[in-house]
């Protein structure tokens, strides 16, 4: 046993070998016969997994991963917050994943996608959708920082890339999940709950994403904010004059 913890790798061959070493003349026939045993079968599949390179490097930086904690002031379309959250709906029997984009300053949705995986094309698709509504806004993609928890979709090489390469903007990482996300769940749990009649009455995914797009749009035009002075995140950007719209 102490020689399968040891070298969970090794086949009954190299065990015998390391039988013989340590002065046990056993037969090869029973390490073998011992190998195929369920226990030491699941000790070799049982392995922890390597970490995800992206991973270990945050890791490795530590509490700098997140480059939220470390802005005194938070400007409007400077700082964006996301993650997945699952909405249901058929009355119960299905269930989608929502992934909105949340700006700091203004808390407006600025781009959002529902599917039925929280996978990176969902993923892809809120940023698309986001790159397109921040051009339509008259704001600069470049150097906003993109700040959600350590999900494995945003530890995803195409993740990454799509923003730190093709879009030139910034990552920033929750160390300790949701509690250094507190505007996002803070969203997600108003959305969640002012619209879940809604939401729970929808046939099928193509009109809980009509219902999704519509409410998303009131959230932004209408509802008010009493965090913005009791207006709306549109109003309150137009006040400010940070829209060109």
């Amino acid at each position: 046993m102490e020689i399968a913890e040891e070298h969970p790798e090794y086949g009954y061959r190299r065990t015998t070998a390391e039988l013989w070493e340590l002065g046990y003349k056993v037969n090869h026939k029973v390490v073998e016969r011992l190998h195929r045993s369920f226990y030491l079968t699941v000790m070799r599949k049982a392995r922890k997994p390597r970490a995800n390179p992206i991973q270990r490097l945050l890791k490795q930086v530590g509490p700098r991963i997140n480059l939220v904690n470390q802005l005194k002031e938070i400007k409007e379309f400077e700082v964006i917050y996301t993650d997945f959250t699952g909405i249901v709906f058929q009355r119960g029997t299905a269930k989608a994943y929502f992934m909105p984009l949340l700006d700091h300053g203004s808390r407006l949705v600025i781009g959002h996608a529902l599917g039925p995986s929280d996978n990176t094309e969902l993923a892809l698709e809120a940023w698309r959708a986001a790159k397109r509504a921040l051009k339509k806004l008259g704001q600069k993609v470049e150097d906003i920082i993109i700040h959600h928890d350590q999900d494995g979709v945003y530890l995803g090489h195409r993740w990454v890339h799509e923003i730190l390469v093709n879009s030139k903007a910034r990552l920033s990482y929750s160390e300790n999940g949701a509690k250094e996300n507190v505007y996002m769940e803070s969203f997600i749990g108003r959305f969640k709950q002012e619209n879940h009649d809604l939401f729970w009455e929808q046939e099928n995914l193509d009109l809980l994403k009509k219902v999704v797009e519509e409410r998303v749009r009131y959230y932004n035009f209408r509802r008010k904010h009493s965090a913005l002075g009791h207006k709306s995140p549109i109003q309150y950007l137009k006040d400010k004059g940070k829209l060109t719209l």
